[in-house]
């Protein structure tokens, strides 16, 4: 199991950057951990990009503590309301989450459903080879955490190897690059990050960007097939996918709303239930 270590400031905000993500491209390909304000170190391979003053290269702005609060938002269709609003789940039993951060609200399940909602401030992370943060995300939840864990990255601290099956949550804060890249390139980056990193490149594919106009928000959203190439133990899945919305708010920032989860292996969210929650996303206005 890993180590748990804190970090008292999440790192230099990273620069915002275009698209890296072709249709297809080879990414790093073993399941890194998330961690609970810590992190994966997993040397990039590839230049990681995304509309994020967060952390290294893809995520949010004012992450810097052991705690950062933000709920998350989705993207898809569903049977959700057309123009979901307001802090309760739209649908009975389901949790609500709220980034006043990053201007996202999104439902998940119950906690029966093995759905566990973090604080709004705690922030998730993967780092590079010197442990600084690439990719970061608050206003998180997980599903089945505690499940199969294993730690396939030496470098995993904190949450990391705890067996979630997903995790969901919201990043962003940058200016540079369009709506489109950034939606791209956070499904792209969370791909790489969570499912491998530079020393175990998995096969990543980025579909283009389609236009996500849902529950108040007229942005963007993208998804990205994940094929992990290394299976250091049977609780590393063989695929994962990963969906992402990003919206634009009036100050020119541009915010994401990010789920990656595992695929093909028992209890893995189906393509059903990822539309549902991610039908549930939301602005919370200005």
């Amino acid at each position: 199991m890993s180590q748990s270590k804190i970090f008292k400031n999440l790192a230099q905000h990273p620069r915002c950057t275009s698209a890296q993500y072709p249709q297809s491209t080879s990414m790093p390909s073993r399941r890194m951990k998330k961690t609970l304000i810590a992190a994966v170190g997993i040397g990039m391979a590839v230049a990681l990009s995304g509309c994020n003053e967060d952390t290294g290269s893809g995520t949010d702005k004012d992450t810097g503590a052991a705690a950062s609060k933000a709920p998350s938002a989705g993207s898809s269709q569903s049977s959700a309301p057309a123009s979901p609003s307001g802090d309760q789940p739209l649908f009975s039993g389901w949790q609500t989450q709220t980034s006043q951060k990053h201007h996202f609200r999104y439902d998940v399940p119950a906690k029966a459903e093995k759905w566990k909602t973090l604080d709004e401030e705690t922030a998730l992370s993967y780092t590079d080879k010197n442990g600084q943060p690439i990719v970061v995300m608050t206003a998180a939840g997980n599903y089945r955490e505690g499940g199969c864990a294993s730690s396939p990255n030496p470098k995993a601290f904190g949450e990391a190897g705890k067996g979630q099956l997903a995790t969901v949550g919201t990043t962003g804060g940058g200016k540079d690059g369009t709506l489109q890249e950034n939606a791209r390139n956070w499904a792209g980056n969370w791909g790489f990050a969570a499912y491998g990193g530079a020393d175990h490149k998995p096969k990543i594919k980025v579909s283009e960007a389609k236009p996500w106009k849902h529950g108040g928000i007229d942005g963007y959203t993208a998804t990205a097939q994940v094929t992990v190439t290394n299976h250091p133990s049977s609780c590393v899945p063989p695929k994962a996918v990963v969906h992402s919305v990003a919206q634009k708010l009036p100050d020119g920032t541009m915010h994401g709303w990010v789920i990656y989860a595992d695929q093909g292996v028992p209890k893995a969210l189906t393509d059903a239930q990822l539309k549902k929650i991610m039908s549930t996303v939301r602005s919370t206005g200005s």
